[in-house]
């Protein structure tokens, strides 16, 4: 099988030791390797010419970069990223070199953590008791049932459970933001009032994720919290995705 192009799992300081019996995208797993250019270095395979977002394939670049991570810093690259060859994967890094290097200085001993806030589901009596519009818009419901009060209802409930999950989100946010060197916003996602990315030092990882989970406790009437991480720095690495550093204005 001809493999088109080379994949690029991430870029790394030169001379990184491959994780042993490690496999990559592909079936069979492709075979990791690395290509040099100066103090830097890519990781990379051939390419299956059938490559798709399938779960083992997503699992074999994930787990590489995590077993890299143990190595030292590293620049993930997100699943399908595709090079024509060794030569365009050389270029680009002889191309942006000090940009990579500075890069790996900064995401050095790091971890990324996701937080995705939304509504909570279980929340309605909570709802009712504290939102005087939605418990007169019940109690007229009740007295008045119908298709157009039922619209208002829901609409009224659907607009609390986004504001407390709002609020919620923006606590969580300056709460957890002092425990991380660099915060990113992440795209929207429908239903999440908050996705955003952490940038933890490994060592504070677990206390990281235990402050997260104790506030997911506490305010599990207003918002659901979903972890994910550690994770390799994806939201850290590109030009346009710069973190912003915490505490600046």
């Amino acid at each position: 099988m001809t493999a088109d192009g080379v994949y690029v799992y991430a870029i790394t300081p030169a001379g990184v030791t491959l994780p042993k019996g490690q496999g990559g995208v592909g079936s069979p797993p492709a075979r990791p390797r690395t290509v040099r250019q100066g103090r830097l270095a890519a990781v990379v395979s051939d390419a299956p010419p059938d490559l798709r977002a399938r779960r083992r394939d997503l699992l074999a670049h994930q787990d590489l970069l995590m077993r890299l991570m143990d190595e030292g810093p590293v620049l993930p690259m997100r699943f399908g990223m595709v090079a024509p060859g060794e030569e365009a994967v050389l270029r680009q890094l002889a191309a942006d070199g000090a940009g990579h290097t500075a890069a790996l200085k900064r995401l050095a001993g790091c971890h990324e953590i996701n937080v995705k806030a939304l509504a909570a589901e279980d929340a309605l009596a909570d709802v009712v008791a504290e939102d005087s519009t939605v418990r007169r818009l019940r109690d007229a419901t009740r007295r008045r049932p119908g298709y157009e009060a039922s619209l208002k209802l829901g609409e009224a409930v659907a607009a609390a459970l986004a504001r407390r999950a709002s609020e919620a989100g923006r606590r969580v946010l300056r709460e957890l933001t002092p425990r991380a060197r660099a915060v990113a916003a992440g795209p929207e996602v429908q239903g999440c009032v908050l996705n955003v990315s952490f940038l933890v030092d490994r060592g504070a990882s677990e206390a990281f994720l235990a402050e997260a989970h104790r506030f997911a406790s506490d305010n599990r009437g207003h918002v659901e919290l979903r972890l994910a991480g550690p994770l390799p720095c994806y939201s850290f690495v590109a030009a346009e995705a710069r973190p912003v550093p915490v505490g600046s204005g």
